[in-house]
């Protein structure tokens, strides 16, 4: 079984790549050339989308992500939150994905929200250096999986679905079968002849 990469600096690629989500990318450079411990709020929608999932779930995604499947794109933790970069179009589509998957049933009750991040929201991306020291404060960023090239690959909406399901599964049992009826009689039927 794979386990993400431990990478928690960002490469001058993943650098480039981040910077080009915002407005003034030009801008964005400066500023983490100046202070590469501050940590920048970006726009989402053009460059990737951010699927927002509660800090353990969100570890348990990226577990099956790696473990099972093709791995991930960059990966952040905020303010109790893990934060899975995507492709854009994802916050749009996956929603639905999740809806078609009974995501909100009575079975799948025990399964926490995923927040989706596209067109007209923005997120705080973690400082670029890799000191730890801050993250487990309230309020730390972080990087899981840190950026490292100018084209990283980011997992759609297909992806995180098959990601948070299998996620799920693993943490909650969810029977497709109804509780036992507590009164009803129960005739033992492997002795019959």
């Amino acid at each position: 079984m794979s386990s993400a990469p431990n990478v928690t600096c960002a490469s001058s690629d993943g650098v480039a790549w981040l910077a080009s989500a915002g407005t003034h990318p030009r801008s964005t450079l400066a500023l983490w050339r100046e202070r590469p411990d501050a940590p920048v709020v970006l726009p989402c929608g053009t460059v990737f989308d951010v699927v927002s999932a509660p800090a353990v779930f969100g570890r348990r995604m990226l577990d099956r992500l790696w473990g099972d499947g093709a791995g991930s794109g960059p990966v952040a933790v905020f303010r109790g939150r893990t934060l899975f970069f995507a492709a854009p179009g994802t916050a749009q589509r996956l929603p639905s994905l999740l809806g078609w998957e009974e995501w909100g049933s009575q079975r799948a009750q025990e399964v926490p929200p995923l927040l989706c991040h596209g067109t007209g929201d923005a997120v705080t991306v973690p400082p670029l250096a890799g000191d730890d020291a801050g993250a487990d404060s309230p309020g730390g960023a972080r990087w899981l999986v840190a950026p490292d090239t100018r084209h990283p690959w980011l997992p759609g909406p297909e992806v995180m679905l098959w990601a948070a399901v299998r996620a799920a599964r693993a943490a909650v049992r969810i029977s497709i079968f109804p509780p036992a009826d507590q009164d009803a009689k129960v005739y033992d039927v492997s002795r019959r002849r």
